[in-house]
């Protein structure tokens, strides 16, 4: 017995998809039956028919001329005119010229020049200032959808499933699968690979994107290579992995033709986001056409749409893993944030429907290579190319508004005085978007950015997104900018200040790609998947004593030396490090012979007693490689001062690419006059690079550092950077921590594994139970906190402050007897008031001036205030017996309060009011 059951055949997802875009099917239509349109964009497109393609252009000519017929019959005259005879020929003749040298993307952005005519070939979105004829342009071009296109001059049996075409020129190409018998993950891309890719339609640049699709996922490439062929997921991802959520409405995957096919979304992709990289002088085939991935293409037009309906004065926070594609993102989301118009003209920040909300864009950034990057796109997407311009001074954000600069680039050391600007141009709208994420390498510039500030020289105690936080917070935030912050690792004060605030309390980020996702899409390594503590690795040593090759007398020893002899430890645990390196890394010639490993120590003292030791250990070794270390400043050991330049051999500027092997342009680096291609195999650090650092050839780390929360995340995904020329796999990776505990380090991943959110927000009210606790101490008075802030904010020299500080800092570390675990209590309640106090003052809707004084004299005198350090143990003992529960403040808020080594706090005289004290 048969029965009738749903068609869940390849066929009927192209009926599917085809019905979608076109409100019937070419079945259909060939009975004569209209099939009512019941979902997506229905009707937008025609029916194409595959008689109509023409494989040796690629082009499906009817509609090529119908378009051009309808449109721009004048400039068709001029041709006919002329050339009676063969006029047709002659244009396709000139097309066929320019999409083999130029790409079918130019042909869509810039038109086709014939003789004397020039004829477009899309025509653009309209904006908000766009006037009637360019809406109905916009109208006039012809989309169709063709099913089976045999488009091999080869094999005329061959075909594509379907073919997307805007008047006439193919943009898409997609191979579809049944997912109960086939997969486009799998049999999609192997037939995309197996392709002839040197028929017309599928070289290079002919159309923008090959996608194969099943009902469940979705895949594109946009240069087929046979197997060398790379595909990227163009999923929107699911539980914040990888994959695409249920539809309650249809298939996984409908998103793809009821969303990203429409005719405005997929014009706004051509505009706005296609990519042709390269050297206006390389041949076509050597560029690299960027097609956005899902996640990025909705970041951007999400952004878009929310600013358009909420106007300026919003604050997004992008919570983006690494292998996210931030740095496109980022330049995407610059450009058309430029042209982002008002819904309404009452907004906040608008200025009519029909003018931008913003007069500039100010891209936050340590790298190098996005201020590149943006000029470059740039003239890609704008008719006006020169509109991108640095900042470095608030008089430089005038000048660049005065000169028509539309995007305006500025560092985070110098993000400070652009503040400034945007508060004193307060008659001008700004787009505020702060890349956090890649900022490590840098050296003395965070000391300088800490100074401007008004804070310390030293770097130990703040990243990058507290600077940023910082220097929002130095002026109350102004309605005349709105900030879009993407980071990978959002700490709980980022959030409060850039994130989604929730019904229920807490915050969210406004926009997710988890480094789960990036990991199930293989853009990222797992670094957690070989992470083993050194109990762990000393008893997987020991389980194997039984191999010859194990001297456990050796081991034993080791294991001793490692747990009783203190001075004696760095140099064991470096013999250790460096047992596995060679072992397990070097002689394995793992990442074909090039991997590279990192130390991370507790501080600068340590990281260059850890080099000195590798050295040492090296030497006995015959040096079969070299180490390199990094640090800031300089730093006096056993009565020596080192630099990293001087210890290394060259400016600290250079390391990162002496380590490589290769500087920013790819080029050898050179030692005296010799390669270091593979020199440098180790790199000692205890708090640079431990952030922002991307170096594929990481792939094993050895951690003596305490590692908490966004730090622990940061330090360890150094690792995680995809090298798929290198082979590199997740199996290739390998953490020895000497110091955490796994159950810690999970702890501090699981946050960032998904999505980052903070339950809710900080109680101001705890700052009156610290105030309170401090005062009882009686180590300073309140009269001595009265005068510092009075002599302070009047800018009296700085000799006039000093004794007021010692005083108090006195009475702390001698006078008043208190016991360390008293003197533990008090600094971290002082170094928590601050810290909280830092947060909450520019965003509290009101002002408590006895906050603000205590503020500006605890950040003088905690750098003072002195406790024998204890070694660990003794550490965490007096720790469990500081109770912070009555104040709301946990163990895992402690975060760095518990550094307890002095830090220096700089009066500076240039600025001796940097937080803008009324």
């Amino acid at each position: 017995m048969s029965y009738a059951v749903s068609d869940t055949t390849e066929k009927a997802l192209e009926q599917a998809i085809e019905r979608s875009l076109t409100g019937t099917t070419s079945e259909a239509q060939a009975q004569g039956i209209t099939e009512p349109a019941t979902y997506g964009v229905s009707g937008a497109y025609r029916l194409g028919h595959a008689s109509d393609f023409d494989a040796t252009l690629a082009l499906d000519t009817p509609r090529f001329w119908e378009f051009l017929e309808t449109t721009q019959a004048k400039a068709l005259d001029k041709l006919k005119n002329r050339h009676p005879a063969d006029w047709q020929a002659r244009i396709l003749g000139q097309y066929d010229k320019v999409i083999k040298r130029k790409g079918v993307l130019h042909l869509l952005k810039k038109g086709l020049p014939v003789e004397d005519a020039h004829l477009i070939l899309m025509y653009p979105a309209p904006l908000a200032s766009s006037a009637h004829t360019v809406h109905d342009n916009f109208a006039a071009n012809v989309w169709s959808v063709t099913r089976q296109v045999h488009h091999s001059l080869a094999n005329s049996n061959e075909s594509i499933d379907m073919v997307l075409f805007v008047n006439g020129l193919p943009i898409v190409t997609l191979e579809l699968k049944n997912a109960r018998t086939e997969t486009a993950s799998y049999h999609g891309k192997k037939q995309y690979r197996n392709r002839d890719a040197s028929q017309p339609l599928l070289q290079f640049g002919r159309v923008l994107v090959h996608m194969t699709a099943d009902t469940d996922e979705v895949w594109m490439a946009t240069k087929l290579a046979g197997d060398a062929t790379w595909f990227l997921p163009f999923n929107k991802g699911h539980n914040e992995g990888a994959g695409n959520p249920p539809n309650p409405n249809g298939h996984r995957t409908a998103y793809l033709w009821e969303e990203v096919f429409k005719p405005d979304s997929l014009v706004g992709i051509i505009q706005h986001f296609v990519l042709l990289e390269g050297k206006s002088t390389d041949p076509l085939a050597k560029k690299n056409l960027i097609f956005p991935r899902y996640h990025q293409l909705n970041v951007v037009r999400k952004l878009l749409a929310h600013t358009a309906a909420h106007g300026v004065g919003q604050s997004y926070l992008i919570q983006h893993s690494a292998g996210s594609g931030k740095s496109n993102s980022i330049t995407w989301a610059a450009y058309q944030l430029i042209e982002s118009y008002p819904e309404q003209a009452d907004l906040p920040g608008a200025k009519a429907l029909d003018a931008p909300l913003f007069d500039s864009v100010i891209v936050v950034t340590d790298r190098r290579l996005l201020d590149k990057q943006l000029r470059e796109n740039i003239k890609d997407f704008s008719e006006v190319k020169n509109i991108v311009a640095p900042a470095m001074r608030s008089s430089d954000l005038r000048a660049a508004l005065e000169n028509g600069k539309k995007i305006i680039i500025t560092t985070i050391q110098k993000f400070p005085f652009i503040i400034d600007g945007i508060a004193d141009l307060s008659d001008k709208r700004f787009a505020v978007i702060i890349d956090e994420a890649h900022s490590g390498q840098t050296s003395h510039s965070q000391g300088n950015m800490n100074k401007a500030m008004g804070g310390s020289a030293e770097t130990d105690d703040e990243d990058n997104q507290d600077k940023i936080l910082t220097s929002i917070r130095a002026r109350k935030q102004r309605d005349n900018a709105s900030y879009f912050a993407f980071t990978a690792t959002p700490k709980n004060s980022t959030l409060e200040m850039f994130g989604v605030a929730q019904p229920e309390g807490g915050y969210k980020p406004f926009h997710l790609y988890s480094m789960k996702q990036a990991i199930e899409e293989g853009f990222i390594l797992d670094v957690l998947a070989n992470y083993t503590t050194y109990k762990g690795y000393y008893e997987i040593q020991k389980s194997i004593e039984d191999n010859p090759l194990f001297d456990t007398a050796k081991a034993q020893k080791k294991l001793r030396a490692f747990v009783e002899h203190r001075q004696q430890t760095i140099d064991i645990k470096a013999e250790v490090m460096l047992d596995d390196f060679v072992d397990n890394v070097v002689n394995k010639k793992k990442l074909r012979g090039k991997a590279r490993g990192m130390i991370i120590t507790q501080n600068i003292e340590m990281a260059i007693r850890y080099y000195r030791a590798v050295q040492k250990e090296l030497e006995k070794r015959g040096n079969p490689f070299k180490a390199l270390i990094a640090f800031s400043g300089d730093k006096e050991v056993d009565g020596i001062k080192y630099t990293e330049a001087e210890m290394n051999g060259f400016p600290e500027e250079k390391t990162r690419f002496y380590f490589d092997g290769y500087d920013d342009k790819g080029k050898p680096m050179l030692l005296n006059g010799q390669s270091v291609e593979n020199t440098f195999r180790l790199l000692v650090v205890a708090n640079k690079y431990l952030t922002g650092f991307d170096q594929p050839k990481l792939c094993a780390m050895y951690v003596d550092k305490k590692l908490q929360s966004v730090l622990a995340v940061q330090a360890l995904s150094r690792l995680n950077r995809s090298a798929p020329k290198l082979g590199k796999r997740t199996e290739d990776l390998f953490v020895l921590d000497f110091f955490n505990e796994v159950d810690d380090i999970k702890k501090a991943f699981d946050p960032f594994f998904t999505v980052t959110t903070l339950s809710q927000a900080t109680d101001v009210n705890v700052l009156h139970d610290l105030k309170d606790a401090l005062d009882e101490t009686g180590v300073y008075e309140w009269e001595e906190v009265d005068e510092f802030c009075q002599r302070f904010f009047n800018q009296e020299d700085a000799q006039k402050l000093s004794p007021l500080i010692d005083t108090a800092a006195e009475r702390f570390n001698a006078e008043l007897g208190l016991e360390d675990k008293d003197k533990i209590d008090f600094k971290i309640k002082a170094k928590q008031f601050v810290k909280i106090y830092g947060q909450m003052a520019s965003i509290m809707p009101f002002e408590v001036v006895a906050w603000e004084k205590l503020f500006w004299f605890m950040k003088f005198l905690i750098p003072k205030l002195k406790i024998q350090d204890p070694n660990q143990d003794e550490l965490d003992e007096l720790l469990e017996s500081v109770d912070l529960s009555s104040y709301g403040l946990g163990r895992t808020k402690l975060n760095h309060a518990i550094t307890l080594d002095a830090e220096e706090a700089t009066l500076d005289p240039q600025n001796p009011n940097p937080r803008g004290y009324r």
